[in-house]
């Protein structure tokens, strides 16, 4: 074989020569064992993470709040953004009622966007207000 360079032999041929262990430790089973271990958990974990998070998105809650000087009630229904439980979500919408001068009486019920339609007309203007 005709030589071209400095190291054409050692380029174009390779036979006879042992592998570099750093480029086959991948090829090591218990390496592979090690990262299937990680990886399951970690696939699990983000597959959940989306879920909850796409279900946060259809999250609503009916409420009760009041302002003072003069007293006035409302009725009226929220998109709850974070997690959909009954304390998280209070905290949610007492912070956004404070905003805007209304306190928190009570949360009646948490539910999905089935039951929009039904508390819509109840809550006229408070309707997705907050």
């Amino acid at each position: 074989m005709p030589k071209t360079g400095n190291i054409s032999t050692r380029l174009s041929n390779n036979i006879g020569l042992n592998p570099s262990p750093i480029l086959n430790n991948l090829c090591d089973k218990r390496i592979l064992a090690g990262m299937k271990h990680t990886l399951i958990p970690l696939v699990a974990g983000l597959i959940l993470g989306l879920s909850a998070t796409a279900g946060a998105a259809d999250c609503f809650a009916d409420y009760k709040a009041k302002r003072d000087n003069p007293l006035r009630l409302h009725y009226g229904v929220v998109q709850i953004t974070g997690t959909c439980s009954n304390p998280q979500a209070r905290d949610e919408i007492a912070a956004r009622l404070e905003r805007n001068g209304w306190t928190l009486l009570n949360v009646l019920s948490l539910f999905d966007a089935s039951g929009l339609e039904e508390r819509k007309r109840s809550a006229g203007q408070f309707y997705l207000r907050f």
